[in-house]
This record gives structure tokens, sequence and C-alpha cells, in this order.
């Protein structure tokens, strides 16, 4: 690997690095581009050639992610979830959850109570979105 794509995944990483750390906060493109020290374009496509995802996508699942584990430990509302999470509008959450997890919030929730007795590693793990798509197929090359 050549240095300068080992200094571009660097930056890639970087900005994905912001995005697991400040999910629930407004995020722009822009911002994560000049992260990554790249134009935005140059940013989107590379994103996407580096983690197979783009990253509005990448950030949307990080949220829904953090959703689903406050979906099943804590007693809030799926209002105030959406919230916590950065999302500012629940239809869109909630369609967005659903296009992820494959059921709508409510719905997980009344499936997969606390799981306490199982260590979080594999709970999160084994709950864990797919990036995949639906068909659980890796994305083509």
């Amino acid at each position: 690997m050549s240095h300068a794509t080992e200094d571009q995944n660097r930056r890639l990483l970087r900005a994905r690095d912001a995005m697991d750390r400040t999910y629930a906060q407004p995020l722009d493109v822009a911002t994560l581009a000049r992260t990554a020290y790249m134009s935005e374009a140059h940013f989107i496509r590379t994103f996407r050639q580096t983690f197979s995802e783009t990253p509005h996508r990448y950030l949307q699942r990080r949220r829904v992610e953090r959703a689903m584990f406050l979906l099943r430990q804590t007693d809030r509302s799926v209002t105030e979830v959406c919230l916590d999470v950065g999302f500012i509008s629940l239809g869109t959450f909630s369609r967005t959850f659903r296009e992820i997890v494959g059921e709508s919030p409510s719905a997980y929730r009344k499936r997969s109570g606390p799981t306490e007795a199982v260590p979080s590693c594999f709970t999160r793990a084994w709950t864990r979105p797919s990036s995949f798509g639906e068909a659980g197929a890796p994305p083509p090359v």
C-alpha cells in the first residue's frame, strides 16, 4: 500500500471516528470533509469506496445502533430516543430504523427486552444492523 493511500485511509478514519463520537450532534458532509482534508465530492466518493457505504448512511446506521440500545435498555419514549441519537424528525427516524433493522422502533422494543444475562459484546455483535442491505449480500465491488 502506498504512502498516499495510507494517508488517505488515516484521514477517512479520522472523519469516521468523529462521526462515532458526535453521532447525536448535527453533522454535515462539509464538516466531515474538512476533518479528512478533502473536498466534499472526493470525501463522499472515497468514503464509499473504502467503507462500502456513504458517510450519510454510515451516520444513520450508527444512530440507529445507538437507538437500538436505548430502546432495549431504557424506558424512554421512541420520540425521546429519536432526539437523543440525533434525528430531528420522528418520521425520518422511524423510516430509517425500519429500513436498517427491518421493523419499527416500537416493534423492536417489544421483541427485544433487556439482555442483562448476556455479555454486552455479544449483544452488540448480534444486534448490529448489517450495512449490506436486506439480502445480507456484500455490496458489489
